[in-house]
């Protein structure tokens, strides 16, 4: 009686275990991308100090909504203008386009994919 209870423990730990490796490799994820997220390039992070990025990306990151964080891109992109303007320099007209999805050079360009020929199958390897 002790052993079935024993084993059906075993049995039942091992058929868990998948989903928290899963749930712990989603999580992890999911902060990659945020932290991804907050590293990406600010409009005229040229003209800015350290921590003036340190407190641009904060607030950033505090903002509740969408919204919140387009008005604060676009206060930063009128004082980015201005500051330009000052040093005699030019930056973009528009702030660069907001987005939650994959930054420059982060998308698959020719060959990343898997077409014919590059797949994991037979035939799909490296000729040599």
């Amino acid at each position: 009686m002790m052993t079935k209870s024993v084993v059906l423990s075993v049995v039942a730990a091992s058929l868990l275990l998948p989903s928290t490796l899963l749930l712990a490799a989603e999580q992890q994820s999911n902060q990659e991308k945020v932290q991804n997220q907050t590293q990406l390039p600010i409009y005229g992070s040229q003209l800015m100090t350290q921590q003036e990025r340190l407190e641009y990306r904060a607030r950033m990151r505090a903002a509740k909504t969408a919204e919140e964080r387009q008005q604060i891109r676009q206060e930063h992109h009128k004082l980015m203008q201005e500051r330009a303007k000052s040093k005699g320099l030019t930056l973009p007209d528009e702030p660069p386009a907001s987005g939650g999805g994959m930054g420059p050079g982060m998308n698959m360009g020719p060959g990343g994919g898997m077409g014919p020929g590059g797949g994991m199958g037979p035939g799909g390897g490296r000729k040599y």
